[in-house]
C-alpha cells in the first residue's frame, strides 16, 4: 500500500469516529461543561489527570483554563497532577505508582472541586484511586474515557459523567478527546469571558 492511500485511510477513519461521536457525545459534553462552569463559578478548581498521551491532554486541557482557550477572560483555576516531577517520584517511590495522583487529590481538592480523569482504556489504576480520592473529597469527576470504559463506569456517582468514546482503537479515542477538551473549553470560554 503507498504511504498515501494509508494516509487518506487514517484521516477517513479519525473523521468517521468523530462524526459517530458527534450525536452520542454531545450531551455528556454538555453536561460536564455546565458541572465546571459551576465549580468555576464558585471558586472552585478542576484537577486534571492521565497516563501518556492523556497525561498531555491533562496539561494541554489545565493550560488553556489557567491561560486561555481563544477567548479573552482572566484565568481559571485549573491544575495537572501530571506535572511536578518531585512529587510524582516521591510518591512513586516511597508508596506505589498507583497513588500517583489519588495522595494529590486527597491533599489539594475540596468539596465543590471537579477531577477530570482521563483514561483511554478505564482501567488505569492510578487513575481509578484518583477517582476514589475525589469522591471522598466530596469532589464532582467528570472521566473521559474509551473503549467499554473498562471499570471507571462502576466507581461514578450518579452526578459524576463519564465521556466515553465508543471506539476501540487508542489513537482514534485519542483523537477524540482531543476534541473534546477543545468543545469543554469553548463552552466555558462561552459562559465565564
Amino acid at each position: 500500500m503507498k504511504p498515501e492511500t494509508r494516509i487518506k485511510e487514517l484521516f477517513h477513519a479519525s473523521i468517521a469516529t468523530k462524526q459517530a461521536c458527534a450525536e452520542t457525545l454531545a450531551d455528556p459534553i454538555r453536561k460536564a461543561s455546565e458541572l465546571m462552569i459551576r465549580s468555576l463559578g464558585n471558586h472552585g478548581k478542576i484537577l486534571t489527570c492521565g497516563n501518556g498521551g492523556s497525561a498531555a491532554d491533562a496539561q494541554h486541557f489545565s493550560s488553556e483554563l489557567l491561560n486561555r482557550f481563544e477567548m479573552e477572560r482572566d484565568g481559571l483555576a485549573a491544575m495537572a497532577l501530571t506535572t511536578d516531577s518531585s512529587t510524582l517520584t516521591s510518591i512513586a517511590n516511597d508508596y506505589d505508582y498507583t497513588q500517583v495522583f489519588s495522595k494529590q487529590v486527597l491533599a489539594l481538592g475540596k468539596s465543590g472541586d471537579v477531577l477530570f480523569a482521563i483514561s483511554t482504556s478505564g482501567k488505569s489504576e492510578n487513575i481509578l484511586q484518583a477517582i476514589s480520592a475525589a469522591q471522598k473529597q466530596n469532589m464532582h469527576v467528570v472521566a473521559l474515557s474509551g473503549m467499554d470504559g473498562g471499570d471507571i463506569p462502576s466507581l461514578l456517582n450518579t452526578d459524576d459523567i463519564e465521556i466515553r468514546v465508543p471506539s476501540h482503537s487508542t489513537a482514534r479515542i485519542q483523537e477524540v478527546h482531543l476534541l473534546v477538551l477543545h468543545c469543554l473549553c469553548d463552552l466555558i470560554d462561552r459562559k465565564l469571558s
